[in-house]
């Protein structure tokens, strides 16, 4: 870690990106937070050259959880710092049993949005993950981790089925109906994770505001998508994993691993679906759960990959991600939380992997 302790004033010119259109010389940031007017102190300021983002978002990832379940608070640090050194300063963790609180008092970790712990049915999802319980115990569950959580919940919305050998449905229509909208009382959005096409169409007439992974859309409930706006982060970088998993699972469950590869296979034409239909979509990595922290330059370039343009792909991770999560990007009195590259992030997403400094409340971090 460099500079812990940094200069009260910063000042960084170049190229500032405060929006996809809107471009400015230069920005200071004093005792952390953004100002376009030049401060007292200025000659003594720290100064940084290049393209500056706002900081970048992850916005479906897991701090404080590994594939066993929660872990200490050492490990989840970790995890923390790999995120930030990759440029991504606000996170927002789609489900964690570990209790991750004490990163707010951190100035030096990224800031972090959480959706409380997953909520799943008995034996329906990676053991030690999830809450599980029963269908009539939902809405319950759900206020809980509504009051626990940054403004979201996280369901589990389908897994497999070890019976049927295949991915089902998780929830009757009628508790998932009931419990967003107790969600929705409480102030707090809804998202779940659905890899497979059948829990959709109820997911989301029951009012659900997200979904992660949607590698189930199909052209029956793309538009159903669209028309109630509910958003998609599609993870490529995990949803990459699917052929080793299924691979895993041909002995045993070969209808199930015949539809991960299905999946698979079509993803990205499935986000470039939804894209096209006018589906919000966002930048997400599922890093925590196998995956490892800082892939959000990967997932960037996935999207795009996918066929989404290269300044909306980029969006996804900084301006309009940050509008759909209720943060701020650089304007005058945000947080000074951004980062700089060597080159132009529009004109190619790569230049995402290469953060020349990072800057978190106004400190020069990395």
């Amino acid at each position: 870690m460099s500079d812990h302790k940094a200069s009260q004033v910063l000042h960084v010119k170049g190229r500032v990106l405060v929006g996809p259109e809107d471009v400015r010389d230069e920005l200071w940031a004093i005792d952390g937070r953004i100002s376009y007017g030049r401060p007292a102190g200025a000659d003594g300021a720290v100064t940084l050259t290049g393209w500056a983002l706002p900081g970048l978002v992850d916005a479906h990832c897991h701090v404080g959880l590994d594939h066993h379940g929660a872990v200490d608070a050492a490990t989840s640090e970790k995890q923390a710092l790999a995120d930030r050194e990759a440029g991504a300063l606000l996170l927002r963790d789609a489900g964690s049993p570990a209790d991750t609180r004490w990163i707010d008092d951190r100035e030096d970790l990224p800031k972090i949005i959480r959706a409380g712990r997953h909520i799943a049915r008995p034996r329906r999802y990676t053991r030690n993950y999830a809450h599980e319980i029963e269908p009539e115990e939902l809405v319950a569950y759900v206020a809980q981790e509504a009051r626990r959580g940054d403004g979201w919940v996280k369901l589990v919305g389908d897994w497999i089925d070890r019976e049927v050998g295949d991915l089902t449905a998780l929830w009757p229509r009628d508790a998932v109906g009931a419990a967003i909208a107790e969600a929705h009382r409480l102030g707090a959005r809804v998202t779940a994770h659905c890899f497979a096409e059948d829990s959709l169409r109820d997911l989301v007439e029951a009012g659900i505001d997200c979904i992660e992974h949607a590698t189930g859309l199909t052209e029956d409930t793309i538009p159903l998508f669209a028309e109630r706006g509910v958003a998609i982060v599609p993870t490529l970088v995990n949803i990459a994993t699917f052929p080793s998993l299924a691979a895993g699972g041909d002995a045993k469950f070969p209808r199930w691993s015949a539809h991960m590869r299905r999946l698979h296979e079509r993803r990205y034409d499935t986000v470039r679906a939804a894209y096209d239909a006018g589906i919000p979509v966002f930048v997400g990595t599922d890093a925590g759960g196998v995956l490892a922290h800082g892939l959000v330059a990967d997932e960037v370039a996935e999207l795009v990959k996918a066929g989404i343009p290269a300044l909306d792909a980029l969006s996804a991770t900084t301006w309009g991600a940050r509008q759909w999560l209720g943060r701020p990007v650089l304007e005058e009195g945000a947080p000074a939380d951004l980062v700089v590259y060597d080159e132009d992030p529009r004109a190619d997403v790569r230049v995402l992997a290469a953060p020349r400094r990072v800057v978190l409340n106004g400190r020069v971090i990395g």
